[in-house]
């Protein structure tokens, strides 16, 4: 369905598949993620939950449309879920920064020769910058929210967003989790494949 002119503020999310440079090095293999990644998120946006979005190369452009924003930050964070698991499936990851504020998308602009789809605001070049460049570097299948400029009304609390946990200026989204109980085993788990990485590149360099 196309996506209707919006302007307003609200949460966006922009997600990418990690290590698609890589990936690119085999086309049949850059292909399949591409193409398991646009279907994820077309199951997971066709979903009546009032979030939209589009895809382009290896990224994804999310934003919720409907609800208030305790609403649209829990409807955002449920297909973003569903993306990240469905392309899970596939073994690829993605990196997902979220941010609040002003954004604005259009349709179509048409000139001879070329056609666009502006989009701009402080929360989709947020979201952008913290997926590219934020502090600490944003891991392979994390999501994130940032913290700066959250809307008042929004109260992150273990019983409204249980699976949200504050570390620096983010909260941190697991959605690989079913239960608050289990991130800290996740974590553990995630940090010590970096550290046998980290040992299997020792290995390597001492012959």
């Amino acid at each position: 369905m196309p996506i209707h002119n919006f302007s307003g503020t609200t949460f966006v999310a922009f997600t990418d598949i990690s290590g698609f440079k890589e990936l690119m090095k085999n086309d049949k293999r850059a292909l399949d993620a591409l193409r398991h990644f646009y279907q994820a998120g077309y199951d997971s946006l066709s979903n009546d939950r009032g979030i939209e979005g589009f895809f382009i190369s290896d990224s994804g452009i999310l934003f919720a449309r409907e609800g208030n924003n305790q609403e649209k930050l829990t409807n955002l964070l449920l297909s973003i879920k569903e993306i990240n698991r469905l392309v899970l499936e596939r073994n690829y990851m993605l990196t997902t920064s979220i941010s609040f504020g002003a954004f604005d998308y259009h349709d179509k602009l048409e000139f001879e020769g070329i056609e666009k789809n502006p989009i701009y605001g402080y929360a989709y070049v947020q979201s952008f910058l913290d997926n590219e460049t934020g502090k600490p570097r944003i891991q392979p299948g994390q999501c994130r929210l940032v913290k700066k400029n959250l809307p008042l009304d929004i109260v992150i609390t273990p019983e409204n967003f249980p699976l949200l946990k504050s570390a620096g200026g983010h909260y941190y989204y697991y959605w690989n989790v079913e239960s608050p109980n289990e991130i800290e085993s996740f974590e553990n788990r995630y940090n010590d494949s970096y550290s046998l990485k980290y040992e299997g590149m020792l290995k390597a360099l001492k012959g």
